[in-house]
């Protein structure tokens, strides 16, 4: 069975701030590390998106990575925009305007915030998109490419 596990906090449970975006005080804006195992045996490549859907944050993109080997079954903690990206992996950029990733930073005030982080397994090698590519865009290109997707969510909010 395919699954998906964060590694820097566990599924449905509040995001420590040092993986805040620097703008919340205290954030490190470190990306967090995830873990998964047994995909489909039709995976080639693996993409990752960590989106807060929120009525305020309005699918919110934190995070696109996408050509992940398919050998890869592991992204370390702090990854985002390193040298030790997989090969071949490209990050795209974020709602913040900014390449790889970017934490959690909702309005004070909002209410608590979703951060689901969705792994696609894709029947490609890799997918051709643009640094700058919406999530819309990035939706309709790996459709009909996914053979089987898994997420796990953790929350933040600033009072």
């Amino acid at each position: 069975m395919f699954t998906f596990e964060c590694l820097s906090y566990k599924d449905k449970e509040m995001i420590p701030t040092k993986y805040c975006h620097t703008s919340v005080v205290g954030g490190r804006n470190i990306s967090p590390g995830f873990e998964w195992r047994e995909p489909p045996i039709a995976t080639k490549s693996f993409a990752l998106t960590i989106v807060d859907p929120h009525p305020v944050a309005k699918n919110w993109v934190h995070w696109f990575l996408i050509n992940i080997p398919f050998y890869e079954r592991r992204l370390v903690e702090g990854v985002s925009r390193s040298k030790t990206l997989p090969p071949g992996a490209k990050e795209l950029i974020n709602s913040f305007n900014e390449l790889g990733y970017g934490g959690p930073a909702p309005p004070r005030g909002s209410g608590q915030h979703p951060y689901v982080a969705t792994l696609y397994a894709l029947n490609v090698e890799s997918i051709k998109m643009g640094v700058s590519t919406s999530l819309r865009q990035f939706l309709n290109t790996i459709e009909g490419r996914i053979v089987a997707e898994v997420s796990v969510t953790g929350y933040y909010e600033r009072k």
